[in-house]
């Protein structure tokens, strides 16, 4: 109870800030719907012209930029992205041209943003989640927030399970999901906090978790675990039988669609020329939703054809084509990736709003909003606690008891010690924060301890 009052504390407001941005975020896909309709749709009508004819048109609009993905238009309504790797633009950033399929003519361009492709606007949402546009350091924030909400989440679970329990009127389980508000002021907050705490508690964990994925310390720990219990996502191998070139990165999750090498100026017309071979031949191999069609930058490479991240669709099945041939060189079904590796596609698929569309968005809305109240109602909770016989306007709420873990048994104490050395290393923000909570639970003990001696002792 004790570290659930001082996490809540001092964390709490980073995590508020990450459930406002993350808010933003979780509807940043239907408002850039919105916002850049222009580019992304067109009135239907007639047969779609042939992709090699589309992209021909794109690539006469930026002649200096190199040639490295396409994503065909994925519905009647939708444009074809074309895609260019331009030096002047930043990590993970690239210039795509919209192109109307039922013309080939181009209706815009834009810079597009990791391996979803966001546009402007869901960037600059992406990036104020992620590290309110401070870069590198900015990122601290988010990484605090995330390692520390599933533990603050799942401690108040518990405080929550045995306060309710405790109550011989409210034995039943259903009472931890019913505020009572016939209470008190203060007991109203702790209800309302306890119950929507756990009305959201699966989706904070799944958001905490994805989260941390991304992060910069604890996410480093993670991808070594992946890549040595063999849950990494696997690539489709795009280097021709007999060809010494290596192969081509299919993009994994978080593959942000860097520069990659342009291909040499002579081979781009031959390459558009083969755009709808290896279309028509990933069409044959079962890869009927929307895709993305790597170029390849070299004369052994083949085309690589990936499923992208759209709503309803939750596999990523891709190969690989030789453009000369139009025959598969190499196929990779989601059906054979690690379990733990198609777990972390969805996770994040979700936390990103793809995965059900709308409904994914507004799920992870009406989350963000519940978080936000169990925040707001936590330092309610605080504020009611405050000592005021004391006089002082500002007084602060007192935290709970202490001497807890002196009054458990040794093998409880050990276990939960050694418990917490796991977590700080693993989430290394975590260890950190803990060690600075110590730190300061001590002072403030020392503090009291030294005011109540200090005390006048009164007269028998």
């Amino acid at each position: 109870m004790r570290l659930h009052f001082y996490a809540g504390i001092f964390v709490a407001p980073f995590i508020l800030i990450a459930a406002v941005t993350g808010a933003l975020y979780a509807i940043s896909p239907t408002l850039e719907s919105i916002v850049s309709r222009d580019l992304l749709q067109v009135d239907a009508g007639g047969a779609q012209k042939p992709l090699s004819e589309q992209v021909a048109a794109a690539v006469a609009t930026e002649p200096n930029l190199a040639l490295v993905a396409v994503a065909p238009a994925p519905g009647a309504r939708d444009t074809t992205r074309v895609i260019f790797d331009d030096p002047s633009l930043g990590t993970s950033e690239r210039r795509a041209v919209f192109v109307n399929p039922y013309t080939a003519t181009p209706v815009g361009d834009s810079v597009v943003y990791g391996s979803s492709g966001a546009l402007p606007l869901r960037t600059w949402i992406d990036k104020l989640h992620k590290d309110l546009h401070l870069g590198e350091p900015g990122r601290v924030y988010s990484e605090l927030a995330a390692s520390w909400l599933w533990i603050i989440a799942l401690g108040g679970l518990l405080l929550w399970f045995r306060r309710v329990r405790v109550r011989r009127d409210r034995n039943s389980a259903g009472w931890l999901l019913i505020p009572d508000r016939s209470q008190s002021t203060r007991a109203r907050a702790v209800n309302w906090h306890g119950a929507v705490g756990v009305w959201i508690l699966p989706l904070v964990v799944l958001l905490s978790a994805t989260g941390m994925t991304w992060s910069t310390y604890a996410g480093a720990n993670i991808t070594e675990l992946r890549q040595q219990l063999s849950w990494t996502t696997p690539e489709v191998k795009t280097a021709l039988p007999g060809s010494a070139a290596p192969s081509h990165d299919s993009a994994g999750e978080h593959h942000g669609g860097g520069h990659s090498a342009a291909p040499a100026p002579a081979s781009t017309g031959d390459r558009i020329a083969q755009l709808d071979r290896a279309y028509q031949t990933a069409r044959t191999e079962g890869l009927t939703e929307a895709v993305e069609i790597s170029i390849p930058a070299a004369p052994g490479n083949a085309f690589a054809v990936k499923e992208r991240r759209v709503p309803g669709v939750f596999t990523v099945d891709a190969v690989a084509v030789d453009g000369a041939t139009g025959s598969t060189t190499d196929a990779l079904a989601y059906a054979d990736w690690p379990l733990m590796a198609k777990l972390s596609n969805w996770g994040i698929q979700f936390h990103m709003g793809l995965m059900f569309g709308l409904l994914n968005q507004l799920l992870l809305l009406v989350a963000m909003i519940g978080l936000i109240t169990v925040i707001v109602r936590g330092y309610l909770m605080w504020w009611n606690r405050r000592p005021t016989r004391s006089g002082s306007r500002w007084a602060m709420g007192r935290a709970p008891r202490r001497g807890a873990l002196r009054r458990v048994s040794p093998w409880l104490a050990v276990a939960l010690l050694a418990a917490a050395l796991v977590v700080g290393w693993f989430v290394p923000l975590v260890g950190l924060s803990l060690l600075a909570f110590l730190a300061a639970d001590v002072v403030i003990g020392v503090v009291g301890r030294a005011r109540a001696s200090s005390q006048p002792h009164s007269m028998t």
